[in-house]
């Protein structure tokens, strides 16, 4: 059976995110939500765009960036920088992103903004910041669906296979059958996906 896609608006998009995190509340627990998409999905924009909404209705916010929690490039790049398995297997810090921000805050409501410059593969020396209680950590990132991040909500951007295709340059369709892998891999992990083809007019893909 196909799923049926239901065209919304960005704010209102906004405002069934907000509503999908306010229904997960419970008390004074965190909330941890991952907006997972292709880099030109902007899912930072969209994380981005949550944080008012949710402390308008009287939860405290925490963003954090995947991209701040890869491993050091000696790892990363330990089977070559081209290497489409790597890109999905070695990138991410699962066990930094978890220990220090999304277990953390639950544990110890507190949580590690950052620990790596992805552009300079320095620590960044961050500070840890306290955690009031309900907090919701917003974390965007790029193929971090179902890597084991200790996240409570997810929600994929999604673009269509030759959508994908046309948006990525030349010199990155090597990463292309990562992607392939990946979507395959993350088939029913998500608790919503959000088609965002034409990045104004996203749709919410229903099963």
């Amino acid at each position: 059976m196909s799923p049926h896609v239901e065209p919304v608006s960005t704010a209102l998009l906004v405002e069934r995110l907000v509503g999908l995190v306010l229904g997960r509340a419970s008390g004074d627990e965190p909330v941890r939500l991952l907006v997972d998409g292709h880099p030109t999905a902007r899912p930072d924009a969209l994380a981005d765009a949550l944080v008012a909404p949710l402390e308008a209705a009287g939860r405290p916010t925490a963003r954090v960036s995947v991209r701040d929690f890869l491993r050091p490039r000696s790892l990363r790049f330990e089977r070559g920088r081209e290497d489409p398995d790597s890109l999905l297997d070695d990138r991410i810090d699962v066990g930094a992103l978890n220990r220090e921000v999304l277990t953390r805050v639950a544990e110890r409501h507190e949580y590690l903004p950052s620990l790596r410059d992805p552009d300079t593969d320095r620590a960044t020396r961050a500070a840890y910041i306290d955690a009031a209680p309900g907090t919701v950590v917003l974390l965007d990132g790029t193929l971090a669906a179902g890597r084991g991040l200790d996240v409570d909500l997810t929600v994929h951007l999604e673009l269509k296979p030759g959508t994908l295709r046309r948006r990525t340059p030349p010199e990155d369709a090597w990463a292309l059958p990562a992607w392939d892998r990946y979507l395959r891999e993350i088939e029913g992990v998500p608790d919503l996906v959000v088609r965002v083809d034409h990045p104004d007019h996203p749709a919410l893909v229903h099963a």
